[in-house]
């Protein structure tokens, strides 16, 4: 659906030419949910904005459904853009018009009849639950439902893709967990292919397939979200993934570990087996979990847990080679970590 070929964008400032984007190519499948995850300044969003072309991108070429949008002449270039919605973080909603009306610009714009666009606004604020606050001002609403009214809007052309600036970065967690559900309520209803850029770990995880860090304006990282979260290469893309699989153990407690501490990556359904349990019945050691948890990742498990093994060195070798056959990984941790 949007294929992104050696994208670069540049910058002129007072100190000379910056590259917000950085030869970038990228592939994004038909009704994926792709994240783009990096922190301030990584280019995630100048890289969103090229693919509209609401930045025009130095070098390099854009296809969103098969049309390159960087040879578009001005005319076409607003039609296909049509087919291309986009939500953001602080909502940019017009203070002076109703929900009803903010969403019914849109319409208008598009140059739709005012009978078509009065029933099409009313289906949307029933998809985004907000039916009951048409005639409302933005100022009469939540952040929640002001991002409702955003959806909506960006969906009013029905677009095949949907960009999402950071679109959840204003609200609290529970609000956040609403706005992911409608998306991904969209995203199956209607097939539509959602781009969204992000900071925030939790949000790629619970929503999207597949997901690319950047740094400095560069694709350092790519892969599926379950893959990326088990199997980190990139130390930017570990730091992202242990501000969600954190675990730090007290140095109280480490200091009164006497045995071998072991941190234990499971990957998929043997996170759910026996695994610890086999370890304490088929060797002679014992093992004391200090820490542990199971996360579900596109409704794959994938848990990490921190123990102490105290028994011989022979016996603790052969519980590490048992470890390492039945899970992603075995780290050997020092007392003093």
């Amino acid at each position: 659906m949007i294929e992104i070929k050696s994208v670069t964008k540049e910058y002129k400032t007072k100190k000379g030419t910056v590259k917000g984007v950085d030869n970038v190519s990228l592939e994004i499948d038909q009704g994926e949910i792709f994240g783009i995850v990096g922190y301030s300044g990584a280019g995630k969003s100048s890289l969103l904005r090229c693919i509209n072309l609401m930045e025009k991108p130095t070098s390099g070429e854009i296809f969103v459904d098969g049309v390159n949008l960087v040879k578009l002449n001005a005319s076409k270039l607003r039609k296909s853009r049509q087919k291309i919605g986009m939500i953001f973080q602080h909502f940019y909603l017009a203070t002076s018009k109703t929900v009803f009306d903010n969403v019914y610009f849109a319409l208008k714009a598009a140059g739709k009849s005012k009978t078509e666009s009065q029933k099409k606004v009313l289906d949307l604020l029933e998809l985004v639950g907000l039916a009951d606050k048409a005639q409302h001002y933005p100022s009469q609403l939540s952040g929640g439902q002001k991002q409702r009214v955003g959806i909506a809007r960006a969906l009013a052309n029905d677009p095949k893709v949907l960009l999402c600036d950071e679109a959840t970065s204003a609200l609290d967690p529970s609000t956040t967990q609403a706005i992911l559900k409608l998306l991904k309520d969209i995203n199956e209803k209607l097939g539509l292919t959602i781009v969204l850029i992000t900071h925030e770990m939790e949000v790629v995880k619970e929503i999207c397939d597949r997901m690319a860090v950047m740094e400095e304006g560069k694709v350092i990282e790519l892969g599926s979200v379950y893959q990326l979260f088990a199997q980190p290469k990139e130390n930017l893309t570990k730091e992202f993934i242990d501000g969600v699989m954190q675990f730090k153990l007290p140095q109280a407690l480490v200091g009164k570990c006497k045995g071998t501490i072991v941190k234990i990556h499971f990957r998929g359904r043997i996170a759910e087996e026996s695994v610890v349990s086999d370890v304490l019945k088929g060797f002679n050691v014992r093992a004391n979990i200090l820490h542990g948890k199971i996360e579900y990742i596109k409704e794959v498990p994938l848990g990490v847990f921190i123990m102490e093994l105290k028994g011989t060195s022979d016996e603790v070798e052969r519980v590490l080679t048992y470890l390492n056959d039945k899970a992603v990984g075995v780290e050997v941790m020092t007392s003093d970590n």
